[in-house]
């Protein structure tokens, strides 16, 4: 394939030519294959095109799919859950019910409920309707309506109450009063003076 040229010996046509390619720059470029686009052809008017006849889903059809959201609805209760392992501190204002299940140090004011689950631990101020009581509650707790102790519940510091059930189990640490019946049902917003001119 490759031999060795021998002085004096004419070069062969092949490699001449190769030579020639080489020194001639005036050659063009080889272009690549292009192949020229296939028309479509013609849609025959007398073949009916598919049309579905199944009616479009939506989102929230498919199975897994979070349901919408419900608008906003201003007679819905406020809920508050603090669940296991999370700790919350603060005021709570405008929450008609409380749930602990975690622990929570605040003052609750304005609440219609509190219930503390057995794993759950309130401290602080809560002044409320109706309270709940299975965990623990440390502070000082006003219950306007009914206060229930359960079997695992524990309040440490200052009860006071409309009316108390105690199941066997139940504590209360602290000091006990009951609300007087002239003590009215929720705190009053102190109402405008008129203007005098």
């Amino acid at each position: 394939m490759f031999e060795k040229k021998k002085e004096g010996e004419p070069e062969t046509p092949r490699a001449a030519d190769q030579q020639q390619q080489q020194n001639d720059l005036s050659t063009p470029p080889l272009r690549p294959f292009t192949r020229k686009a296939t028309p479509l052809p013609p849609r025959n008017p007398q073949v009916p095109s598919f049309k579905s006849e199944i009616p479009p889903r939506r989102l929230g059809d498919l199975p897994g799919a979070l349901p919408p959201k419900r608008p906003v609805d201003e007679k819905e209760p406020k809920r508050l859950t603090v669940g296991r392992d999370i700790c919350l501190s603060g005021d709570i204002t405008s929450c008609d019910r409380l749930i602990v299940e975690g622990t929570v140090e605040a003052k609750l004011t304005d609440a219609r409920a509190i219930e503390v689950a057995d794993t759950g631990i309130f401290k602080g101020d809560a002044m409320v309707d109706e309270a709940d009581i299975d965990g623990q509650f440390i502070g000082e707790l006003t219950v306007r309506e009914r206060l229930v102790v359960r079997s695992h519940g524990l309040i440490t510091g200052s009860v006071r109450y409309g009316r108390m059930v105690v199941e066997e189990g139940g504590a209360i640490s602290g000091s006990v009063a009951r609300l007087e019946e002239s003590e009215p049902a929720r705190p009053e917003a102190p109402e405008e003076a008129p203007a005098e001119h």
